[in-house]
Order: C-alpha cells, then structure tokens, then sequence
C-alpha cells in the first residue's frame, strides 16, 4: 500500500495555531532563573473535572510514544494473546537492553514471524548504557534495538491472527490501523485533529492534553479483566519493560503503587492514578529534562505521597562538577 505523501498528512492541521503555552520549568543557575521551558498540563478527575490546569490543555498536539498503551489496548481488541511481560513490552518505549530485544524476537517468533515482518524505521538502542553495550559489541542500527520494536512486532502479529496483511501494516487504511485510530477516539473521547506518522513510521493521531489525560486515567482505574486494565496491570507489573533501569518512567512506576506512567519524544508525560485522575503535560520546546520537574509537582498537589517522589529529584545544574542550580516547577506555576 503507497504512504500518503507528506501534503495529504498535513491537511487537517494546516490552520491549527500555536498553543498559547505557559512557564512550567525553571532552570536555575546561583539563584539566577537561566533557562525556562513553557509548556501546558492538565490533571483531570475520575468525572472529568479539572483538577490542575495550565497553558491551553485542549490544544491538539501529536502524543507521540504516549500513545503505545492506547494502541495496545486496540492490538488486545484484534486477539493478541501474550504474556503479561510481553504486553508491557508493546507499550514500550525501551531502551534495548537485552530482555527488550528478546522480548520482541519472542512476539514474532510466537506467531511464526522473523525481524524481517518489522517496517519500524532502524536505530541503535535508546538507552545510553545500552547503546554504549551495543556499539562496544560491533554492532549497528537494527530494528529490533529500535524502541518500538515491541510494538510493531504485536503489531505483526496482529495481522497473522486476523489474516490481514503484515506487508503494509504501517498504512493509515490498514485494518489494524483504522482499528487502533478509532480505540484512540473511544479512550480519549476525541476525533483526531489531525493525522502524521510518528518517528518509527506509525501513524500519528493529533488529540489534545484534556482527551490524553482522561484516556489515562481510563486505563489507570480499569477493571483488570477489562481490555485496558489488562494493559495497565501489564504496565505496572513490568515497569522495567516500559522504559528501562535508570528510566524515570521505571522508576515513577515503582515509586508509587498503582501509579500508571508513560512517556514520548517533544517533551510528552502522561500519567494515571487508580482512582481515575489522568495527567498529562506537554514541554513546548520538546525538552526531556523538564517532563519529570512539573509531573512531580503535580503529582503532590493531587496528595500523592511526598516521599515516594523524593527519589526522582531532577539531576543538579552542575557547574565544574558540583551543583549550582536546579530544575524546579515555575514560580509562576508553583506558587
């Protein structure tokens, strides 16, 4: 099947305007504010009510990676059938260690496929230590050390169990896309507002913070025997296979029982909690760094246990390798 050209993709969102973002992170430096990253957020309740609110939340934007537990509740809807592990794994965005990269061999291998089923785009491991053990062992970009490897492999094997075609799984009128889109419509309670394709060739479906947090907070509060409580148990049960050892989202999940946790590339967390509240924040530049700074100080406002957070304290602004500074929520935010 052709991919739509780059034009077709862009239509919808042609006359979307900027969001009018706000101060969310500060960076400083000797007490001096050097640096802030602007952004928008929005926690919402169980009955959808604004709970904490910043920048323009219903502004639609690309969730990027954020997206994963979505589509896997779809992969679910079409008859995937795989261990607990293996489905934390396809709302994965890993860092290629070894279990990440067998877990998706694994996936394939089990519904009669090989790595070469894949049409994710090849990178080396996302994970520093993990690049770093990859390239040491002569390695190159592949795609199962891509991140989304395991997505795309129950994306495959999707396409087995319901004898729709695997080549050209990746095209936005695929069975299994149009499949995944409208299971996105149903958990975020939006129509997209526009359509792209994400870094490892996926479609990408535009939907705002408002629709992203209560989709999360869906899945976070879902019966276990529900298809999203059976991808939110997953998650939370193998955090490690969500993210990483030495991934902040590994680590939220661990800090904090129940608590539900994903990131994506621009700057993207999202976050559930069992009794139904969903958050999601958006860093306007894309920065990493100031995704985990804001989503802590949320996460206390909405009572959640201060000393569970105290272990993901941002890394110190060094300067000649001590600490002079640090990134904090905004005054203007916190206050």
């Amino acid at each position: 099947m052709p991919v739509p050209t780059a034009p077709a993709h862009q239509a919808a969102a042609h006359n979307i305007k900027a969001p009018n973002h706000v101060p969310l992170v500060e960076v400083t430096r000797d007490g001096l504010v050097e640096s802030i990253h602007y952004g928008s957020l929005i926690a919402l309740s169980a009955d959808d009510s604004s709970l904490v609110e910043a920048g323009q939340p219903d502004a639609p934007m690309y969730p990027r990676s954020s997206l994963k537990p979505l589509q896997a509740v779809a992969l679910l809807k079409a008859g995937l059938d795989i261990p607990e592990n293996l489905l934390a794994l396809t709302a994965a965005s890993h860092s290629g260690a070894k279990m990440h990269r067998d877990g998706a061999t694994e996936i394939l291998k089990l519904h009669g496929l090989s790595d070469e089923a894949l049409a994710n785009s090849t990178d080396l491991p996302y994970g520093v230590a993990e690049r770093e053990e990859w390239l040491r062992a002569g390695n190159g970009p592949t795609q199962i050390a891509q991140n989304c490897s395991g997505k795309h492999a129950s994306m495959t094997a999707v396409c087995v169990i319901n004898s729709w075609p695997v080549e050209g799984y990746l095209h936005p009128e695929h069975p299994l896309q149009v499949l995944v889109r409208d299971t996105i419509t149903e958990l975020t309670g939006e129509e997209a507002a526009a359509v792209s394709t994400d870094g490892c060739g996926t479609p990408l479906f535009a939907h705002s913070l408002h629709g992203m947090a209560r989709a999360y907070g869906r899945l976070a509060a879902a019966d276990p025997d529900t298809l999203e409580g059976k991808v939110a148990h997953a998650m939370r049960r193998f955090p490690e296979m969500v993210a990483g050892e030495g991934r902040d989202v590994t680590a939220l999940m661990r800090a904090v029982p129940g608590l539900l946790a994903k990131d994506g590339f621009e700057g993207l967390q999202l976050v559930g909690l069992p009794d139904g509240t969903g958050l999601a924040v958006k860093i306007s530049d894309g920065g990493d760094r100031a995704r985990m700074p804001v989503t802590v100080e949320v996460l206390r406002r909405l009572g959640v246990d201060g000393a569970s957070l105290d272990t993901l304290q941002s890394p110190p602004v060094l300067g000649g390798g001590l600490p002079v500074g640090e990134l904090r929520a905004a005054r203007i935010f916190s206050n």
